[in-house]
Protein backbone atom coordinates (compact mmCIF):
# COMPACT_ATOMS: atom_id res chain seq x y z
CA UNK A 1 0.00 0.00 0.00
CA UNK A 2 1.34 3.40 -0.98
CA UNK A 3 2.24 5.58 2.00
CA UNK A 4 0.58 8.99 2.24
CA UNK A 5 2.43 12.19 3.03
CA UNK A 6 0.76 14.89 5.07
CA UNK A 7 -0.09 16.69 1.87
CA UNK A 8 -2.03 13.72 0.53
CA UNK A 9 -3.77 13.56 3.88
CA UNK A 10 -4.62 17.26 3.71
CA UNK A 11 -6.25 16.86 0.31
CA UNK A 12 -8.22 13.79 1.31
CA UNK A 13 -9.32 15.37 4.58
CA UNK A 14 -10.46 18.56 2.89
CA UNK A 15 -12.57 16.51 0.50
CA UNK A 16 -14.03 14.44 3.31
CA UNK A 17 -15.07 17.20 5.69
CA UNK A 18 -18.42 18.28 4.28
CA UNK A 19 -20.92 18.45 7.11
CA UNK A 20 -21.13 19.02 10.81
CA UNK A 21 -23.49 16.89 12.89
CA UNK A 22 -23.40 18.60 16.27
CA UNK A 23 -26.22 20.78 17.47
CA UNK A 24 -24.53 23.39 19.67
CA UNK A 25 -25.11 27.06 19.02
CA UNK A 26 -21.68 28.32 18.01
CA UNK A 27 -20.26 29.22 14.64
CA UNK A 28 -18.61 25.82 14.18
CA UNK A 29 -22.02 24.29 13.57
CA UNK A 30 -22.02 25.82 10.11
CA UNK A 31 -21.03 23.29 7.47
CA UNK A 32 -17.51 24.02 6.23
CA UNK A 33 -17.26 25.04 2.60
CA UNK A 34 -14.01 23.66 1.29
CA UNK A 35 -13.73 25.40 -2.06
CA UNK A 36 -15.81 27.26 -4.60
CA UNK A 37 -16.03 27.23 -8.37
CA UNK A 38 -13.70 29.90 -9.79
CA UNK A 39 -16.65 31.38 -11.68
CA UNK A 40 -18.72 31.71 -8.52
CA UNK A 41 -18.63 34.80 -6.33
CA UNK A 42 -17.65 34.19 -2.74
CA UNK A 43 -20.65 35.41 -0.78
CA UNK A 44 -20.60 36.27 2.92
CA UNK A 45 -22.26 32.97 3.81
CA UNK A 46 -19.75 30.98 1.74
CA UNK A 47 -16.81 32.88 3.26
CA UNK A 48 -18.18 32.28 6.77
CA UNK A 49 -18.61 28.55 6.20
CA UNK A 50 -15.14 28.25 4.69
CA UNK A 51 -13.64 30.10 7.66
CA UNK A 52 -15.46 27.78 10.08
CA UNK A 53 -13.73 24.83 8.42
CA UNK A 54 -10.35 26.38 9.23
CA UNK A 55 -11.03 26.13 12.98
CA UNK A 56 -12.07 22.51 13.08
CA UNK A 57 -8.51 21.14 13.34
CA UNK A 58 -7.97 22.97 16.64
CA UNK A 59 -10.44 20.57 18.27
CA UNK A 60 -8.54 17.52 17.10
CA UNK A 61 -7.35 14.85 19.49
CA UNK A 62 -3.93 15.45 17.97
CA UNK A 63 -4.00 19.12 18.91
CA UNK A 64 -5.76 20.83 21.82
CA UNK A 65 -8.04 17.94 22.73
CA UNK A 66 -5.05 15.88 23.78
CA UNK A 67 -1.57 16.38 22.42
CA UNK A 68 -0.69 20.02 23.06
CA UNK A 69 -1.43 19.90 26.77
CA UNK A 70 0.63 16.72 27.04
CA UNK A 71 3.66 18.94 26.41
CA UNK A 72 3.39 19.78 30.12
CA UNK A 73 4.33 16.14 30.69
CA UNK A 74 7.36 16.53 28.43
CA UNK A 75 8.31 19.72 30.29
CA UNK A 76 8.28 17.92 33.65
CA UNK A 77 5.17 19.42 35.27
CA UNK A 78 3.51 16.01 35.31
CA UNK A 79 3.80 12.38 34.30
CA UNK A 80 1.67 10.00 32.27
CA UNK A 81 -0.91 8.24 34.42
CA UNK A 82 -2.52 6.06 31.75
CA UNK A 83 -3.38 2.42 32.30
CA UNK A 84 0.03 0.78 32.19
CA UNK A 85 1.63 -1.33 29.49
CA UNK A 86 1.82 0.48 26.18
CA UNK A 87 -0.92 2.97 27.10
CA UNK A 88 0.65 6.40 26.65
CA UNK A 89 4.05 4.92 25.78
CA UNK A 90 4.64 7.49 23.04
CA UNK A 91 4.31 10.33 25.56
CA UNK A 92 6.47 8.50 28.10
CA UNK A 93 9.19 8.16 25.45
CA UNK A 94 8.92 11.83 24.49
CA UNK A 95 9.08 12.94 28.13
CA UNK A 96 12.18 10.79 28.68
CA UNK A 97 13.74 12.07 25.44
CA UNK A 98 14.15 8.55 24.08
CA UNK A 99 11.67 8.81 21.22
CA UNK A 100 12.60 7.83 17.66
CA UNK A 101 11.17 8.70 14.28
CA UNK A 102 8.47 6.06 14.79
CA UNK A 103 7.14 7.81 17.92
CA UNK A 104 3.35 8.20 17.88
CA UNK A 105 3.29 11.57 19.61
CA UNK A 106 5.65 13.06 17.02
CA UNK A 107 3.49 11.62 14.24
CA UNK A 108 0.16 12.84 15.61
CA UNK A 109 1.36 16.34 16.39
CA UNK A 110 2.90 16.59 12.92
CA UNK A 111 -0.21 15.57 11.01
CA UNK A 112 -3.02 17.71 12.35
CA UNK A 113 -1.67 21.25 11.74
CA UNK A 114 -1.27 20.43 8.05
CA UNK A 115 -4.99 19.70 7.75
CA UNK A 116 -5.74 23.13 9.21
CA UNK A 117 -3.18 24.76 6.92
CA UNK A 118 -4.82 23.06 3.94
CA UNK A 119 -8.21 24.51 4.87
CA UNK A 120 -6.72 27.99 5.38
CA UNK A 121 -4.93 27.86 2.03
CA UNK A 122 -8.22 27.24 0.23
CA UNK A 123 -9.91 30.24 1.81
CA UNK A 124 -6.90 32.51 1.33
CA UNK A 125 -6.63 31.48 -2.32
CA UNK A 126 -10.32 32.26 -2.90
CA UNK A 127 -10.33 35.64 -1.12
CA UNK A 128 -6.81 37.07 -1.38
CA UNK A 129 -6.36 40.06 -3.68
CA UNK A 130 -10.14 40.34 -4.17
CA UNK A 131 -12.38 43.36 -3.62
CA UNK A 132 -13.83 42.24 -0.29
CA UNK A 133 -16.50 43.68 1.95
CA UNK A 134 -15.76 44.04 5.67
CA UNK A 135 -17.23 40.66 6.55
CA UNK A 136 -15.20 38.81 3.91
CA UNK A 137 -12.09 40.68 5.02
CA UNK A 138 -12.71 39.39 8.53
CA UNK A 139 -13.00 35.82 7.23
CA UNK A 140 -9.72 36.24 5.38
CA UNK A 141 -8.16 37.58 8.58
CA UNK A 142 -9.33 34.48 10.43
CA UNK A 143 -7.63 32.27 7.84
CA UNK A 144 -4.38 34.23 8.15
CA UNK A 145 -4.57 34.00 11.96
CA UNK A 146 -5.13 30.25 11.93
CA UNK A 147 -2.50 29.51 9.27
CA UNK A 148 0.01 31.47 11.33
CA UNK A 149 -1.04 29.55 14.43
CA UNK A 150 -0.70 26.14 12.80
CA UNK A 151 2.72 26.96 11.38
CA UNK A 152 3.79 28.47 14.71
CA UNK A 153 3.08 25.17 16.43
CA UNK A 154 4.99 23.22 13.78
CA UNK A 155 8.11 25.39 13.69
CA UNK A 156 8.57 25.27 17.47
CA UNK A 157 8.13 21.51 17.60
CA UNK A 158 10.02 20.46 14.45
CA UNK A 159 12.14 23.42 13.28
CA UNK A 160 12.03 24.41 9.61
CA UNK A 161 9.09 22.79 7.79
CA UNK A 162 7.83 22.99 4.20
CA UNK A 163 5.91 26.14 3.38
CA UNK A 164 2.93 25.08 1.31
CA UNK A 165 0.83 28.20 0.75
CA UNK A 166 -1.38 27.04 -2.10
CA UNK A 167 -4.18 24.45 -2.05
CA UNK A 168 -2.90 20.95 -2.76
CA UNK A 169 -4.14 19.67 -6.10
CA UNK A 170 -4.77 16.00 -6.96
CA UNK A 171 -1.86 14.52 -8.82
CA UNK A 172 0.54 17.12 -7.48
CA UNK A 173 3.83 15.77 -6.20
CA UNK A 174 3.97 15.27 -2.45
CA UNK A 175 7.73 15.87 -2.49
CA UNK A 176 8.50 19.26 -0.98
CA UNK A 177 11.67 20.42 0.76
CA UNK A 178 11.88 21.98 4.18
CA UNK A 179 12.15 25.74 4.42
CA UNK A 180 14.53 27.26 6.92
CA UNK A 181 13.36 28.31 10.37
CA UNK A 182 13.83 31.96 9.38
CA UNK A 183 11.72 31.53 6.24
CA UNK A 184 8.92 29.87 8.21
CA UNK A 185 8.93 32.61 10.82
CA UNK A 186 8.88 35.28 8.12
CA UNK A 187 5.70 33.74 6.73
CA UNK A 188 4.16 33.39 10.19
CA UNK A 189 4.86 37.05 10.93
CA UNK A 190 3.37 38.12 7.61
CA UNK A 191 0.19 36.11 8.19
CA UNK A 192 -0.15 37.28 11.77
CA UNK A 193 0.27 40.96 10.82
CA UNK A 194 -2.39 40.52 8.14
CA UNK A 195 -4.68 39.07 10.82
CA UNK A 196 -4.07 42.03 13.15
CA UNK A 197 -5.00 44.44 10.35
CA UNK A 198 -8.10 42.54 9.21
CA UNK A 199 -9.73 41.24 12.36
CA UNK A 200 -12.20 43.25 14.45
CA UNK A 201 -12.03 43.47 18.26
CA UNK A 202 -13.63 40.78 20.39
CA UNK A 203 -16.21 43.28 21.64
CA UNK A 204 -17.72 43.56 18.15
CA UNK A 205 -18.76 39.91 17.97
CA UNK A 206 -22.31 38.84 18.71
CA UNK A 207 -23.31 35.51 20.21
CA UNK A 208 -23.33 33.72 16.84
CA UNK A 209 -19.66 34.55 16.24
CA UNK A 210 -18.39 34.31 19.80
CA UNK A 211 -15.08 32.47 19.83
CA UNK A 212 -13.84 33.54 16.41
CA UNK A 213 -10.34 34.98 16.20
CA UNK A 214 -10.29 38.68 17.03
CA UNK A 215 -7.80 41.55 16.77
CA UNK A 216 -6.47 41.23 20.31
CA UNK A 217 -5.97 37.45 19.84
CA UNK A 218 -3.85 38.16 16.76
CA UNK A 219 -1.93 40.82 18.70
CA UNK A 220 -1.31 38.35 21.55
CA UNK A 221 0.01 35.74 19.13
CA UNK A 222 2.19 38.34 17.41
CA UNK A 223 3.61 39.35 20.80
CA UNK A 224 4.28 35.67 21.54
CA UNK A 225 6.10 35.22 18.23
CA UNK A 226 8.21 38.33 18.82
CA UNK A 227 9.05 37.12 22.32
CA UNK A 228 10.16 33.77 20.91
CA UNK A 229 12.42 35.45 18.36
CA UNK A 230 13.65 38.28 20.58
CA UNK A 231 16.70 36.55 22.09
CA UNK A 232 18.25 36.85 18.60
CA UNK A 233 16.39 40.04 17.58
CA UNK A 234 16.45 42.24 20.64
CA UNK A 235 14.49 45.07 19.04
CA UNK A 236 11.48 42.74 19.11
CA UNK A 237 11.17 43.28 22.86
CA UNK A 238 9.92 46.80 22.07
CA UNK A 239 7.28 45.30 19.80
CA UNK A 240 6.13 42.96 22.58
CA UNK A 241 5.66 45.82 25.04
CA UNK A 242 3.77 47.92 22.49
CA UNK A 243 1.44 45.07 21.54
CA UNK A 244 0.72 44.24 25.19
CA UNK A 245 -0.05 47.88 25.95
CA UNK A 246 -2.38 48.06 22.95
CA UNK A 247 -4.27 44.98 24.15
CA UNK A 248 -4.65 46.52 27.62
CA UNK A 249 -6.02 49.70 26.02
CA UNK A 250 -8.83 47.63 24.48
CA UNK A 251 -10.47 47.36 27.88
CA UNK A 252 -8.78 44.40 29.61
CA UNK A 253 -8.39 44.58 33.39
CA UNK A 254 -7.17 41.53 35.31
CA UNK A 255 -8.52 42.90 38.60
CA UNK A 256 -12.01 42.37 37.18
CA UNK A 257 -11.31 38.77 36.09
CA UNK A 258 -11.68 35.60 38.16
CA UNK A 259 -8.92 33.02 37.62
CA UNK A 260 -11.27 30.03 37.92
CA UNK A 261 -13.65 31.46 35.31
CA UNK A 262 -11.12 30.62 32.59
CA UNK A 263 -11.75 26.93 33.18
CA UNK A 264 -15.48 27.02 33.95
CA UNK A 265 -17.53 25.15 31.34
CA UNK A 266 -20.58 27.28 32.12
CA UNK A 267 -18.77 30.52 31.24
CA UNK A 268 -16.49 29.99 28.17
CA UNK A 269 -15.08 32.99 26.28
CA UNK A 270 -15.03 35.03 29.48
CA UNK A 271 -13.68 38.49 30.28
CA UNK A 272 -10.02 37.46 30.42
CA UNK A 273 -10.09 35.26 27.33
CA UNK A 274 -8.58 36.40 24.04
CA UNK A 275 -8.89 33.14 22.10
CA UNK A 276 -10.23 29.70 22.94
CA UNK A 277 -10.68 26.39 21.16
CA UNK A 278 -14.44 26.02 20.97
CA UNK A 279 -16.01 22.75 22.07
CA UNK A 280 -19.56 21.47 21.93
CA UNK A 281 -21.24 19.62 24.77
CA UNK A 282 -23.88 17.97 22.64
CA UNK A 283 -21.93 15.92 20.13
CA UNK A 284 -22.04 12.29 19.22
CA UNK A 285 -18.88 10.35 20.01
CA UNK A 286 -16.49 11.12 17.18
CA UNK A 287 -13.16 11.57 18.91
CA UNK A 288 -11.13 10.57 15.87
CA UNK A 289 -13.41 12.22 13.31
CA UNK A 290 -13.64 15.66 11.75
CA UNK A 291 -16.95 16.76 13.20
CA UNK A 292 -17.46 19.31 15.95
CA UNK A 293 -15.99 17.86 19.13
CA UNK A 294 -16.69 17.77 22.83
CA UNK A 295 -13.70 18.46 25.09
CA UNK A 296 -11.85 15.45 26.46
CA UNK A 297 -9.73 17.22 29.06
CA UNK A 298 -11.94 16.39 32.03
CA UNK A 299 -12.21 12.78 30.94
CA UNK A 300 -8.47 12.41 30.45
CA UNK A 301 -7.43 14.26 33.62
CA UNK A 302 -10.05 13.16 36.15
CA UNK A 303 -8.69 10.78 38.84
CA UNK A 304 -8.70 7.21 37.53
CA UNK A 305 -11.43 4.96 38.95
CA UNK A 306 -12.70 7.77 41.18
CA UNK A 307 -16.08 8.40 39.62
CA UNK A 308 -15.41 12.08 40.26
CA UNK A 309 -16.07 13.10 36.64
CA UNK A 310 -17.38 11.33 33.55
CA UNK A 311 -14.66 9.02 32.22
CA UNK A 312 -11.75 9.77 34.53
CA UNK A 313 -8.66 8.22 32.90
CA UNK A 314 -6.14 9.90 35.24
CA UNK A 315 -3.81 10.52 32.35
CA UNK A 316 -1.98 13.65 33.55
CA UNK A 317 -0.47 13.47 37.06
CA UNK A 318 1.29 16.55 38.51
CA UNK A 319 4.65 15.82 40.09
CA UNK A 320 5.68 16.48 43.68
CA UNK A 321 8.34 18.87 42.38
CA UNK A 322 5.72 20.93 40.52
CA UNK A 323 3.26 21.12 43.43
CA UNK A 324 6.01 22.25 45.81
CA UNK A 325 6.57 25.32 43.61
CA UNK A 326 3.35 26.93 44.88
CA UNK A 327 4.02 29.70 47.37
CA UNK A 328 2.07 29.75 50.62
CA UNK A 329 -1.25 31.45 50.05
CA UNK A 330 -1.32 30.98 46.26
CA UNK A 331 -5.02 30.81 45.47
CA UNK A 332 -4.32 29.08 42.15
CA UNK A 333 -3.19 25.86 43.81
CA UNK A 334 -6.67 24.74 44.87
CA UNK A 335 -8.03 25.57 41.41
CA UNK A 336 -5.25 23.77 39.54
CA UNK A 337 -4.36 20.65 41.56
CA UNK A 338 -6.16 17.92 43.52
CA UNK A 339 -4.26 16.82 46.62
CA UNK A 340 -5.00 15.09 49.92
CA UNK A 341 -6.95 17.57 52.07
CA UNK A 342 -7.80 19.96 49.22
CA UNK A 343 -11.31 21.44 48.96
CA UNK A 344 -13.88 18.89 47.83
CA UNK A 345 -14.77 18.70 44.15
CA UNK A 346 -18.47 18.48 43.42
CA UNK A 347 -18.99 17.18 46.98
CA UNK A 348 -16.28 14.49 46.70
CA UNK A 349 -13.12 14.35 48.81
CA UNK A 350 -9.91 13.59 46.94
CA UNK A 351 -7.93 10.45 47.76
CA UNK A 352 -4.18 10.42 47.26
CA UNK A 353 -4.38 6.74 46.27
CA UNK A 354 -6.07 7.70 43.01
CA UNK A 355 -2.72 8.89 41.62
CA UNK A 356 0.79 7.47 41.28
CA UNK A 357 2.16 10.84 42.38
CA UNK A 358 -0.52 11.69 44.92
CA UNK A 359 -1.87 14.50 42.74
CA UNK A 360 -4.29 15.05 39.87
CA UNK A 361 -5.07 18.03 37.69
CA UNK A 362 -8.19 19.88 38.87
CA UNK A 363 -8.12 22.91 36.54
CA UNK A 364 -10.12 21.36 33.69
CA UNK A 365 -12.47 19.04 35.57
CA UNK A 366 -16.18 19.40 34.82
CA UNK A 367 -18.95 18.29 37.16
CA UNK A 368 -21.21 15.44 36.07
CA UNK A 369 -24.12 17.84 36.37
CA UNK A 370 -22.59 19.77 33.44
CA UNK A 371 -21.07 16.83 31.56
CA UNK A 372 -22.82 13.57 32.52
CA UNK A 373 -21.07 11.48 29.86
CA UNK A 374 -17.49 11.24 28.64
CA UNK A 375 -18.39 12.94 25.34
CA UNK A 376 -20.60 15.78 26.57
CA UNK A 377 -18.02 18.23 27.94
CA UNK A 378 -18.52 21.78 26.53
CA UNK A 379 -15.49 23.29 28.31
CA UNK A 380 -13.37 25.39 25.94
CA UNK A 381 -9.58 25.39 26.03
CA UNK A 382 -8.03 28.84 26.48
CA UNK A 383 -5.12 29.47 24.11
CA UNK A 384 -4.48 33.16 24.84
CA UNK A 385 -5.68 35.14 27.86
CA UNK A 386 -4.86 38.48 29.43
CA UNK A 387 -2.71 37.24 32.33
CA UNK A 388 -0.40 35.72 29.73
CA UNK A 389 -0.21 39.13 28.02
CA UNK A 390 0.86 40.81 31.28
CA UNK A 391 3.56 38.20 31.84
CA UNK A 392 4.81 38.64 28.27
CA UNK A 393 5.12 42.36 28.92
CA UNK A 394 7.00 41.72 32.16
CA UNK A 395 9.45 39.41 30.39
CA UNK A 396 10.07 41.88 27.55
CA UNK A 397 10.66 44.79 29.94
CA UNK A 398 13.06 42.73 32.04
CA UNK A 399 15.04 41.55 29.01
CA UNK A 400 15.36 45.20 27.98
CA UNK A 401 17.13 45.82 31.27
CA UNK A 402 14.16 47.23 33.21
CA UNK A 403 13.42 44.77 36.03
CA UNK A 404 11.91 47.63 38.05
CA UNK A 405 9.31 48.24 35.32
CA UNK A 406 8.73 44.51 34.84
CA UNK A 407 7.53 44.26 38.45
CA UNK A 408 4.32 46.20 37.71
CA UNK A 409 2.62 43.79 35.23
CA UNK A 410 4.05 40.79 37.10
CA UNK A 411 2.57 41.98 40.38
CA UNK A 412 -0.88 42.43 38.84
CA UNK A 413 -0.88 38.68 38.17
CA UNK A 414 0.52 37.87 41.61
CA UNK A 415 -2.01 40.06 43.41
CA UNK A 416 -4.91 38.21 41.80
CA UNK A 417 -3.32 34.95 42.98
CA UNK A 418 -3.36 36.27 46.57
CA UNK A 419 0.41 36.80 46.68
CA UNK A 420 2.44 39.79 47.81
CA UNK A 421 4.06 41.95 45.18
CA UNK A 422 7.72 41.61 44.32
CA UNK A 423 10.05 44.57 44.99
CA UNK A 424 11.30 46.80 42.19
CA UNK A 425 14.89 46.30 43.39
CA UNK A 426 15.45 42.80 41.96
CA UNK A 427 18.27 42.29 39.48
CA UNK A 428 17.52 41.28 35.92
CA UNK A 429 18.57 37.69 36.66
CA UNK A 430 16.43 37.52 39.80
CA UNK A 431 13.44 38.98 37.97
CA UNK A 432 13.87 36.55 35.06
CA UNK A 433 13.56 33.61 37.46
CA UNK A 434 10.49 35.14 39.07
CA UNK A 435 8.79 35.64 35.70
CA UNK A 436 9.55 32.10 34.56
CA UNK A 437 8.18 30.81 37.88
CA UNK A 438 5.05 32.91 37.60
CA UNK A 439 4.34 31.71 34.07
CA UNK A 440 4.75 28.12 35.23
CA UNK A 441 2.18 28.50 38.01
CA UNK A 442 -0.29 30.83 36.30
CA UNK A 443 -0.44 28.88 33.02
CA UNK A 444 0.05 25.34 34.33
CA UNK A 445 -1.26 22.61 32.01
CA UNK A 446 -2.40 25.15 29.43
CA UNK A 447 0.28 24.19 26.89
CA UNK A 448 2.73 27.06 27.50
CA UNK A 449 5.42 25.60 29.76
CA UNK A 450 7.34 23.67 27.09
CA UNK A 451 7.44 26.60 24.69
CA UNK A 452 8.52 28.93 27.51
CA UNK A 453 11.36 26.60 28.46
CA UNK A 454 12.80 26.32 24.96
CA UNK A 455 12.40 30.07 24.38
CA UNK A 456 14.39 31.31 27.36
CA UNK A 457 18.10 31.55 26.60
CA UNK A 458 17.61 29.69 23.30
CA UNK A 459 16.74 26.42 25.00
CA UNK A 460 19.53 26.43 27.57
CA UNK A 461 17.04 27.05 30.34
CA UNK A 462 15.16 23.89 29.29
CA UNK A 463 18.34 21.81 29.35
CA UNK A 464 19.31 23.02 32.81
CA UNK A 465 15.87 22.56 34.31
CA UNK A 466 15.18 19.15 32.77
CA UNK A 467 18.49 17.75 33.94
CA UNK A 468 17.81 19.15 37.43
CA UNK A 469 14.72 16.90 37.66
CA UNK A 470 16.53 13.83 36.41
CA UNK A 471 15.83 13.90 32.67
CA UNK A 472 19.43 13.23 31.72
CA UNK A 473 18.72 12.00 28.19
CA UNK A 474 17.83 15.49 27.01
CA UNK A 475 20.16 17.23 24.56
CA UNK A 476 19.85 20.46 22.59
CA UNK A 477 18.93 18.44 19.51
CA UNK A 478 16.15 16.66 21.44
CA UNK A 479 14.34 19.93 22.06
CA UNK A 480 12.86 19.31 18.61
CA UNK A 481 10.69 16.30 17.84
CA UNK A 482 11.75 13.91 15.06
CA UNK A 483 10.17 14.16 11.63
CA UNK A 484 7.87 11.10 11.54
CA UNK A 485 9.27 8.17 9.58
CA UNK A 486 6.09 7.93 7.49
CA UNK A 487 6.74 11.45 6.26
CA UNK A 488 10.37 10.65 5.54
CA UNK A 489 9.27 7.62 3.50
CA UNK A 490 6.64 9.45 1.45
CA UNK A 491 8.34 12.82 0.91
CA UNK A 492 11.68 12.18 -0.77
CA UNK A 493 12.85 15.76 -0.24
CA UNK A 494 12.27 15.67 3.49
CA UNK A 495 15.30 15.57 5.78
CA UNK A 496 15.42 14.36 9.38
CA UNK A 497 16.22 16.55 12.37
CA UNK A 498 19.74 16.06 13.76
CA UNK A 499 20.00 13.53 16.58
CA UNK A 500 17.38 11.09 15.24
Amino acid sequence: MKKLSVFNIVFLTVLAVQTVTSCSDNFLDKAPKNTVDPETSVTDSVASAMASGCYRTLQSSNMYNQRLWTLDIVSGNSIVGAGGGTDGIETVQASNFTEGSDNGMALYMWRSPWVGIGQCNILIKDLEDKNLDDFQKRCLGEAYFLRAHYYYILVRLYGGVPLRLEPFEPGESADIARNTVDEVYAQILSDCKNAVNMLPPKSSYGDADRGRACKEAAMAMLADIYLTLAPNHRDYYNEVVTLCNNIAAMGYDLTQCNYADNFNATINNGAESLFEVQYSGSTEYDFWGGDNQASWLSTFMGPRNSGMVAGAYGWNLPTEEFVKQYEDGDLRKDITVLYQGCPAFDGMEYRRSWSNTGYNVRKFLVSKTVSPEYNTNPNNFVVYRYADVLLKKAEALNEQGHPDQAAEPLNIVRKRAGLTGLPTTLTQTEMREKIIHERRMELAFEGHRWFDMIRVDNGNYALTFLKSIGKNNVTKERLLLPIPQTEMDSNHLMTQNPGY
